[in-house]
């Protein structure tokens, strides 16, 4: 007599594997970063996800992988609608779709990668080499398609595992997010032996399951113990450089009064005082945030007197944000501008925002579009900058980054490779209130410091701001929505790193054997037809 089969368990809908293991992943993915702030999550959150797609059709997995990045990316960028909302002047009935949207675009990303170890993974030793490859190569693409959105990219999970990070001189923030999909990968192999699970009809093997993790073991040893060496000999090298003297000043001006005319000239006097406070202690420049100075500075007349006063005053250099406006061959050009500022009150450089926000600095094919308007408040649309500009403060040379333009490593590279010896970061986040934004902002700065092995300086109009060292520390950082004035020595290196010298080579190559592997297999069914 045969057997009876067992039958296979039935799920309600909503509780299916298929559904539940994504949603699980995509939150996982999320916890791992600020404010949850549970780095440890990063080093298994796709495992439920790479189990759900076990044995799925190209078509369930593309569609596991959207719900785990729609997951994922509305809780980790949820912060977008009350922006909208609170400051953009959209009702939440549009805020909302809007946010759905910016995120289902950002799941492609995850549903991709899904379908890519679909396509490409037909073994599970594949698997181990396959998910760390296509995970850092859609992470590439993620950094400049569609002008970029780099947020967050899974490797900025680690910013606090300062022995972990320092592989950044190398590889960028691509290299600790290749290693931490390798641990996922080397978990999922071993979760299969074990539960005797196979993948598209081959099983796992013990060795497999072993070498796997042995492999990342290995991998993960090596880079800890680089780290160690490379903190040490990067303190040795600092300790034996000049230093700058730095002051960051926090305002803490509240968004609504930030652009009101019947606010300029107390907030204006706010940012002189407390920077005439840091008098005393000596600082070779005071740093303001983006558009501290709330008006077109050297075209407002009066408030630039002001400002210049203060400055000369306080009888030091200052790095001022403000809008500016230019004559350009087709009328008037705004820029989000810095400004380097003697003690005497003259201007000795500018530096213009280069990378801008979509629909915030500027509206895309607004010729096409041009019901859309811009969330910040502005004549105009912003004109973009030079990349990699520098400003010469003395014996110095200063790499200046606006707002979110830190989360963008190849600008800060292109600054260091241009001889800059200081970065520095001035930004408004007070659009982001005390949701997590704030606190995600400022854990991507610290892989800019470690890339290029640069002192980073962050001056932000409502925090966060602080002082970061070329291996990555938070020497020093200020709470949310206080008035602040913050004065440290950092120490000034010139040395490049193979970051800086190379760029996203890792990325590159991570990319270039994806594709080289999907051409291949794309002729053998060719062939085999």
């Amino acid at each position: 007599m045969n057997a009876k089969l067992k039958p296979e368990p039935s799920f309600p809908f909503f509780f299916s594997p298929d559904i539940v293991l994504p949603i699980l992943s995509g939150l996982l993915l999320t916890g791992s970063f600020p404010k949850v702030g549970m780095d440890g999550l990063a080093w298994f959150a796709l495992v439920p996800l790479l189990i759900s797609l076990r044995n799925l059709s190209l078509k369930e997995s593309f569609r596991a992988g959207f719900l785990a990045g729609i997951c994922h990316y509305l809780t980790l960028a949820y912060w977008l609608a009350y922006t909208m909302k609170t400051y953009g002047g959209l009702p939440l009935i549009l805020s909302v779709p809007i946010l759905f949207l910016l995120c289902a675009y950002l799941a492609l990303y995850t549903a991709v990668f899904s379908m890519g170890l679909n396509r490409l993974c037909s073994k599970p030793a594949i698997c181990l080499f396959m998910i760390p490859v296509l995970w850092v190569s859609l992470e590439y693409i993620r950094s400049f398609f569609l002008s970029g959105f780099p947020w967050e990219l899974l490797g900025y999970s680690q910013f606090g595992n300062l022995n972990l990070i320092q592989i950044s001189d190398i590889f960028g923030v691509y290299g600790v997010s290749f290693l931490i999909a390798l641990s996922n990968g080397a978990i999922f192999l071993v979760f299969l032996c074990w539960k005797g699970k196979d993948w598209q009809g081959t099983p796992t093997s013990k060795p497999l399951a072993a070498g796997a993790m042995a492999t990342f073991i290995l991998l993960f040893s090596l880079i800890w113990f680089y780290g160690k060496w490379r903190v040490l000999s990067v303190d040795e090298l600092a300790s034996a450089s000049p230093s700058a003297r730095v002051t960051v000043v926090q305002g803490n001006i509240e968004q609504t009064k930030k652009w009101d005319a019947a606010f300029r000239y107390a907030t204006t006097k706010k940012y002189l005082d407390l920077s005439f406070s840091a008098k005393a202690q000596k600082p070779d420049i005071i740093v303001w945030p983006e558009t501290a100075a709330p008006f077109y500075f050297l075209h407002n007349e009066r408030m630039t007197e002001i400002v210049l006063k203060g400055i000369r005053e306080t009888d030091t250099n200052f790095l001022i944000g403000s809008p500016s406006v230019t004559r350009g061959e087709n009328g008037p050009e705004y820029h989000n501008s810095a400004y380097l500022i003697r003690p005497d009150g003259t201007v000795a450089d500018t530096y213009n925002k280069a990378h801008l926000v979509p629909f915030g600095e500027y509206v895309p094919l607004k010729r096409w579009l041009p019901f859309l308007g811009k969330i910040v408040e502005h004549v105009g649309d912003f004109t973009p900058g030079t990349e990699g500009k520098t400003i010469q403060l003395g014996n110095y040379s200063l790499g200046v980054q606006i707002c979110y333009e830190i989360i963008f490593s190849n600008l800060s590279r292109k600054m260091a490779r241009n001889n800059a010896n200081l970065l520095i970061n001035i930004t408004n986040d007070a659009w982001y209130g005390t949701t997590s934004a704030p606190y995600q902002h400022f854990s991507m700065t610290v892989f800019r410091a470690v890339e290029n092995r640069r002192s980073l300086v962050r001056s932000a109009n409502t925090g966060i701001s602080g002082f970061i060292d070329p291996v990555g520390r938070v020497i020093a950082q200020t709470h949310l929505f206080q008035d602040a004035v913050v004065t440290r020595s950092v120490p000034v290196l010139s040395e490049k790193t193979l970051y800086t010298q190379f760029g996203d080579f890792f990325a590159v190559a991570c990319l270039s054997v994806a594709l080289i592997i999907l051409l291949m297999r794309i002729c053998m069914r060719r062939i085999q037809k």
